[in-house]
């Protein structure tokens, strides 16, 4: 059952009545325990009002939450987030996002409990639209009629790499193609940021024999204001959708680190 939200006049009001509990003991009656008949309360929660009146002042008399200061097992938002945007965009189940997440994001989750995330949030069926459908009928590849017309960028995880020294490193894998051409270029960063995506989307555009009109990113947030921005500076559309960057093993490509 979810925690009601209560606006910072209820807490007042709730507070103020609860000092008015603690003054009838004192005041009025003289008796804790005949307060607490007369309010309906029990001894112990007269005496936590109590204590914490004493150490806060009105303030402790406030409602708190109720929720744990630390939940190690809670999903944290940034995966639910990416869950959701592989359901709506991809339909992937709960077995192909769990393997897309380890594979792709890092990200170590269960498909039992991305099921309950989606059962959860009115997810877990698709709409008949969206289901499996032969070859014949599935959806002919996305393309544009135009180079630079659409540009897709992404990013993806590649497994750590041993050094000399023996440690293992993380990198990460940017992709960026056109829509039109299937032209691809790719680079290897020792990690992912916005500062990352930004120096990578320079480079694509230096490398590009055509003018980008828009480019086409994920949710994640290595593409979120500053690279948004940096992009628009340069008079190039930014929308957040479906960034589908696998092409097949014949698509020309750049490659750098």
């Amino acid at each position: 059952m979810a925690e009601r939200v209560w606006s910072e006049k209820d807490l007042v009001r709730r507070a103020n009545r609860r000092l008015a509990v603690l003054r009838h003991a004192e005041e009025v009656s003289g008796n804790v325990a005949a307060t607490c008949r007369y309010y309906g309360i029990s001894r112990t929660v007269y005496y936590r009002w109590k204590r914490r009146y004493e150490d806060e002042g009105i303030d402790g008399l406030k409602d708190r939450s109720s929720a744990p200061l630390h939940c190690p097992t809670i999903t944290p938002p940034e995966v639910v987030e990416k869950i959701i945007h592989l359901r709506q965009h991809y339909h992937f189940g709960p077995l192909k996002i769990e393997m897309y997440l380890r594979r792709y994001h890092d990200q170590q989750i269960g498909h039992s409990t991305i099921y309950r995330i989606l059962k959860r949030l009115g997810m877990s069926r698709l709409p008949a639209s969206q289901r499996y459908k032969r070859h014949q009928q599935r959806w002919k590849r996305y393309e544009k009629q135009r180079p630079g017309h659409q540009l897709q960028i992404d990013v993806k995880f590649v497994e750590p790499i041993t050094t000399d020294a023996g440690r293992k490193k993380r990198y990460y894998q940017y992709t960026a193609i056109d829509d039109c051409t299937r032209l691809r270029i790719l680079r290897i960063y020792p990690r992912s940021d916005q500062k990352t995506a930004i120096q990578f989307l320079d480079y694509v555009l230096s490398r590009l024999p055509f003018q980008v009109e828009k480019i086409q990113t994920d949710n994640g947030a290595e593409f979120q204001s500053a690279f948004h921005w940096h992009l628009l500076d340069q008079g190039i559309g930014h929308v957040y959708g479906s960034a589908q960057t696998s092409v097949d093993t014949g698509a020309d490509c750049f490659s750098g680190r």
